[in-house]
C-alpha cells in the first residue's frame, strides 16, 4: 500500500513511523502522506460491567473493545451505536468521547468513546465476532492487570488504546 511516489512512480520509503512516505529518488523526494481511515473503538458499559468481545483471530483467552470503521457521513455516536449493534445485538444510547490514537498500520486514526447500554442481551455477528460477553469491574482490573499472562482472561498490551480505555473507566474518568 502506498509503494510507490504518485508524481515519479519511484519506490517510495516510510518515515514518521509510517505516517509519511517519501519519494527514494532524490531528484524528486516527494513527500506523501497516506490516507487516514477514522475508527471507533468503544467500552460498551452497563452500570458495573463492560462488554468486551473476541474475534477468531485473537489468541486465547483475549479480548478486546469493540470498533469499527465510520463510514461516509457518519458521526462518531452513530458510528459507535451502528458498530455495537452489528457486532454485538446492544443498543446503545449515549457516547462519550474519551481519546484517540493513531495506528499507522493499517493507516487509522482510532477514536476511543464510552457507550452506555440500553439493552444488555448479547447477539453476536459470528462474522465479526467469535464472542462477546459482559465482564465486571473486577474482572476488568484482573485482564488489565494481567495483559501479559496468557493463562488468564487478558486485554491487549498497555500500548493500545482497549487497554487505556479500561484503565480509564477502572480510574473513573
Amino acid at each position: 500500500r502506498h509503494g510507490f511516489c504518485s508524481v515519479c512512480g519511484q519506490p517510495s520509503r516510510m518515515g514518521e513511523a509510517g505516517y509519511s512516505r517519501k519519494c527514494s529518488d532524490d531528484d524528486c523526494g516527494s513527500m506523501h502522506f497516506p490516507r487516514t481511515d477514522p475508527v471507533t473503538i468503544m467500552l460498551v458499559l452497563d452500570g458495573e460491567n463492560c462488554l468486551l468481545g473476541r474475534q477468531k483471530i485473537f489468541a486465547p483467552n483475549s479480548y478486546s473493545a469493540l470498533a469499527g470503521f465510520m463510514e461516509p457521513g457518519e458521526t462518531i455516536e452513530d458510528t459507535v451505536r451502528r458498530e455495537v449493534m452489528e457486532e454485538a445485538g446492544i443498543k446503545v444510547g449515549a457516547v462519550r468521547y474519551v481519546f484517540s490514537q493513531p495506528w499507522p498500520f493499517p493507516s487509522s486514526l482510532m477514536m476511543g468513546c464510552f457507550a452506555e447500554a440500553e439493552s444488555t442481551e448479547i447477539n453476536i455477528d459470528p462474522n465479526e465476532l467469535e464472542e462477546a460477553r459482559w465482564f465486571t469491574r473486577d474482572q476488568i482490573r484482573d485482564m488489565v492487570d494481567s495483559w501479559q499472562d496468557q493463562s488468564k482472561l487478558r486485554m491487549p498490551a498497555p500500548l493500545a488504546i482497549a487497554h487505556q480505555l479500561a484503565a480509564a473507566w477502572l480510574r473513573g474518568d
